[in-house]
């Protein structure tokens, strides 16, 4: 049975589906993952031979960068004796590589105290996963795991990572006409509206906007649930979340509603009922929710800034000495600067992205010291 065959399947016998539903059914597959979906599919969605870039996809630096951020963290924790990083959805495992190779080589004390967890939802990526940290899996450093629900929370200190994991999140689609469900007719997917679920009003009074006549917008509760369950296992530490997204001022201001897209070999489209389980399906990520959510379970926001922000005051101080320092010949600087550019500039990655920290059970004075909270506006009197 194909994918496509198992939502007509269970749109005949349930009726029309919740946006979210068949969102989750494209991406995820069905349950026990046959047939499966675009992620957990046995093919490879990233890079040039897949359907999009990561940002560790451009260049090591990326992990590098990073990993000079999670040191400056451990020590503004105190130097635990033990630092875990728990990273959702990584995928084939770059950046987590990077992390742990880079620290490894610049900041042994602070590799001796890190535990480095892999929470990942596709078997084929699990399996791959366990390939590439076989020897740190046998020290005991990194852990994979299938749901975050595995890990064994609360660790004492812990910085939890996820880089365009929100944006794979199901959404729900709301338009002037209703709620988005959908319904098989005629041999194809078509929409019909129903009123909105009291869950995605309330998403919408408190975090976004009601769309207007000929509009659509993207609600996410499940976005709220992921930030209650990684709170769970933070009682001390950070949260870093890297994703392109907006705030509800910015949806106020007419901007970032109808953010649905489709990715397939690089291409960008706006069908989602093409090819189910055979394309990318996104929606921007609502940050005024994420971080409000977080702060109601005792958070603190140090800021959401550009990708570009971050990246700079945190290469700054060394004039990004991790991105150059295995170049040996002119043309392989040339070549690592036009990455870290697209990286870390307005012209690439550097500001449709944006990073959220957020912290518990430290002093802002000395969050306020990281270098990637430089630009940061909560720490503009500083």
């Amino acid at each position: 049975m194909t994918l496509r065959e198992y939502i007509e399947k269970e749109i005949r016998q349930h009726g029309p589906l919740p946006f979210s539903r068949y969102m989750h059914l494209c991406l995820y597959g069905a349950p026990g993952g046959d047939p499966p979906g675009f992620y957990t599919r046995a093919t490879e969605q990233f890079g040039k031979a897949g359907d999009f870039y990561t940002s560790s996809d451009v260049h090591a630096v990326f992990g590098r960068l990073l990993a000079r951020q999670f040191e400056e963290m451990w020590r503004a924790l105190g130097s635990p004796r033990q630092l875990d990083i728990v990273e959702l959805g990584p995928g084939r495992g770059l950046f987590a590589q990077d992390v742990l190779d880079w620290s490894a080589k610049k900041f042994p004390a602070f590799a001796q105290a890190l535990h480095y967890t892999l929470v990942e939802q596709s078997p084929h990526f699990r399996s791959r996963l366990d390939d590439r940290f076989a020897d740190h899996i046998a020290s005991r450093q990194v852990q994979v795991l299938s749901r975050l629900d595995d890990v064994h929370a609360p660790y004492e200190s812990t910085i939890v990572f996820a880089n365009e994991f929100f944006d794979a999140l199901p959404v729900e689609i709301v338009s002037n006409r209703g709620q988005v469900y959908v319904a098989h007719e005629n041999g194809r997917f078509v929409e019909v509206f129903q009123p909105p679920t009291p869950e995605v009003d309330d998403f919408l009074d408190r975090y976004g906007v009601h769309p207007e006549s000929g509009e659509r917008v993207e609600v996410c509760p499940q976005a709220l649930q992921w930030v209650k369950r990684i709170a769970a296992i933070v009682p001390h530490g950070f949260i870093i979340l890297i994703d392109y997204g907006y705030t509800r001022d910015e949806q106020l201001a007419g901007r970032h509603r109808d953010t649905l897209m489709t990715y397939r070999q690089h291409s960008a489209g706006t069908n989602p009922y093409e090819a189910p389980g055979e394309q990318d399906i996104t929606a921007h990520v609502n940050f005024t929710a994420l971080e409000q959510s977080a702060t109601s379970l005792g958070f603190d926001s140090f800021g959401l800034l550009t990708q570009s922000q971050f990246l700079i005051g945190i290469g700054e101080h060394t004039q990004f000495a991790d991105a150059f320092e295995d170049c040996r010949l002119p043309q392989e600087r040339a070549k690592v600067a036009l990455q870290l550019k697209h990286l870390a500039t307005p012209a690439g990655m550097g500001e449709t992205f944006h990073v959220l920290v957020l912290g518990r059970g430290l002093a802002k004075e000395k969050a306020a010291q990281l270098s990637g909270l430089k630009f940061s506006r909560v720490f503009e009197n500083r």
